[in-house]
């Protein structure tokens, strides 16, 4: 996810989106809504593909579970909105709070979501009631830039695109030591750029693939070591612009942000070759920066980062068919 400094807050954002207030907003998406005990293949067809999410939001992180709800985080001021795919009606779930930031999110079996909070922290919100649970302090605040989440055995791995480490903080509610996991082999930090970004487990269960966002490259990581091997790619050259990543078996999808579009790989038995299949792009999209799957369908937030970020600018979600 690319960084895009949350504008200074106004007294009407402010007013619109604190306290009870912001808990209580609720946006409906325009297509006809689908039943709550409706799931067939029929039904799932009607859903809107395309919803609202507050004005001002600022999104950059999706995540969804086995339920049909999307989670989205604002740069804002880190709050999530907790949307209903099946009409689009949106809600906020946790307020967040002034200089909090919420990127990367991903969603446990257990309900514990996972949230990459930019300035040094991650943060675990209960899914279910929008509690703060705990707030992991993984660096400074200053100079680093914790901006994806994957799930990974027993832990969360963050990405810091401003350092060259890894860090994985324990699942579950049990506490447990968070471990910093140097990038070694091929990896070499450039400095000022976004680094690592968007991060999957490798199809074997045993790595981490990492997407770095510039110059565009893909690397499969060592979970033991942190030995880091450059992913050739075949079909294209780079994945410039890389952000979030989403995997469905050997199949790797890479969301190019300021590119609008998707890229499709199928990795080989080893990850550490991808081949390009095929590409998704959508009139729709508008700086597409992270991808979660419900169904056949990918959803993304459009952080709009060649717009204004204000709070008057629109956002939206919208859903591909894979």
């Amino acid at each position: 996810m690319t960084p895009a400094p949350p504008p200074a807050p106004t007294p009407s954002r402010r007013t619109v989106l604190g306290g009870a207030a912001l808990a209580a907003l609720t946006l409906t998406a325009t297509p006809t809504p689908a039943t709550a005990a409706d799931n067939s293949s029929s039904s799932k067809a009607s859903w809107p593909t395309e919803y609202a999410l507050p004005d001002g939001w600022l999104p950059e992180g999706i995540a969804i579970g086995g339920k049909p709800y999307a989670y989205q985080g604002s740069r804002a001021d880190g709050g999530i909105l907790r949307t209903d795919l099946r009409t689009g009606e949106g809600t906020v779930l946790h307020p967040g709070g002034t200089g909090q930031v919420a990127v990367g999110l991903k969603l446990d079996h257990d309900g514990l979501l996972y949230v990459a909070g930019s300035t040094g922290v991650a943060r675990v919100i209960d899914s279910r009631t929008g509690e703060l649970l705990t707030t992991h302090q993984l660096t400074s605040a200053t100079g680093h830039f914790i901006n994806d989440v994957t799930l990974l055995g027993d832990r969360a791995w963050f990405t810091d695109s401003r350092d060259a480490v890894l860090y994985g903080v324990p699942r579950g509610r049990t506490a447990g030591g968070i471990r910093a996991l140097p990038l070694t082999g091929d990896w070499v930090q450039l400095p000022g750029v976004n680094n690592a970004n968007g991060i999957v487990g490798t199809p074997d269960g045993r790595g981490l693939i990492v997407v770095k966002s510039t110059p565009g490259e893909l690397y499969r990581v060592n979970l033991r070591t942190g030995h880091a091997t450059r992913i050739t790619l075949v079909g294209a050259s780079d994945v410039v612009n890389g952000d979030g990543l989403y995997r469905i078996g050997r199949t790797l999808y890479v969301v190019q942000n300021r590119l609008n579009l998707i890229s499709v790989w199928a990795l080989d038995r080893t990850a550490t070759t991808a081949t390009l299949t095929r590409t998704i792009t959508d009139p729709r999209f508008d700086v597409p920066t992270t991808a979660a799957r419900y169904g056949n369908r990918l959803y993304l937030v459009n952080a709009r980062f060649t717009s204004p970020q204000v709070p008057e600018t629109t956002f939206t979600a919208v859903a591909v068919s894979i």
